[in-house]
Formats: structure tokens, C-alpha cells, sequence
């Protein structure tokens, strides 16, 4: 009869403890795992003045994890490559990222030191990293969910 009172603590436990991440995870989102553009958002510094959307076979790929973010890019009829790999940092609004190194193409557009910081908004299941001017206007800002 202990052992069964026992176990039957025991299984409690481990199923409140199951319960207590789901929770924990609801409340502080991870950016870790893999995503997909799903839209872009142009900015008149504040408000979101247009939407784009991808074309038929465009795909835009973010894997984040451990510290190192890798994306690539696949365009339909373009002869132009773009990827890029390097280490990012997240805190609850924010997002940077530096490169370390990218596809030929990235390289031409990409500033001196290839970091870039963002603004980040992020819950569960997707995340929006907003490019800012130099006053902290909203630029444009790319949006993915995530697939895995």
C-alpha cells in the first residue's frame, strides 16, 4: 500500500511539473527553433503604411538556437543567392544579430560591422524584428511563425 501511495505522489508530481513549463513557457516565449516569413510591414516612422506579402515560392528560413542565427533566402527565377550565419542576442524587445559571414549578394547591402539591432516582438508561436532609423522611427520590419 506505501508503494502505490508512493507512486501515485510520485506521477502527481511529474505531472504538475509538466503543467508548471507549459505555463512558464506561455509567459516567457523562446525565440530558439525555426521560422518562416510570413509577411514585411513598410513604416512611416510609426505606423505600418504597407504590407507585402511572398510570392508563389518565395522563402525566407530563420533558425535561431544556442546563440547562432542562420537564415537563407530562396527566390524563384533569381540567380542571386542570400544567406547569412552568425550569433544573436534577444532580451524581451530587442534583437541583434552579427553575422559572421553571409552570401555575396547579403555582403553588398550589409553594414560595416554586420550587426544589426532590432526591435523584437515575440510570443509563442511568432515573432516580428522591426528595423529602426537612427531616432528610433519604425523603418520596416519582417514577420515569421514559426514551423518547428
Amino acid at each position: 500500500m506505501k508503494k502505490l501511495l508512493g507512486l501515485a505522489l510520485l506521477m502527481l508530481l511529474l505531472i504538475s511539473a509538466t503543467g508548471t513549463t507549459s505555463v512558464e513557457n506561455e509567459l516567457h516565449p523562446s525565440i530558439e527553433g525555426t521560422w518562416e516569413l510570413t509577411s514585411r510591414y513598410n513604416y512611416d516612422g510609426e505606423n505600418v503604411t504597407d504590407t507585402l506579402t511572398p510570392v508563389k515560392g518565395y522563402s525566407q528560413i530563420k533558425m535561431f538556437y544556442n546563440g547562432k542565427v542562420m537564415w537563407t533566402r530562396y527566390t524563384p527565377n533569381k540567380e542571386v543567392e542570400w544567406f547569412g550565419y552568425g550569433s544573436y542576442a534577444a532580451t524581451d524587445n530587442t534583437l541583434v544579430e552579427k553575422l559572421e559571414y553571409m552570401s555575396a549578394s547579403m555582403r553588398k547591402i550589409a553594414n560595416e560591422d554586420m550587426q544589426w539591432s532590432m526591435e523584437l516582438q515575440l510570443d509563442n508561436n511568432t515573432f516580428t524584428q522591426i528595423s529602426l532609423d537612427e531616432d528610433g522611427g519604425r523603418i520596416a520590419s519582417e514577420n515569421y511563425h514559426r514551423i518547428d
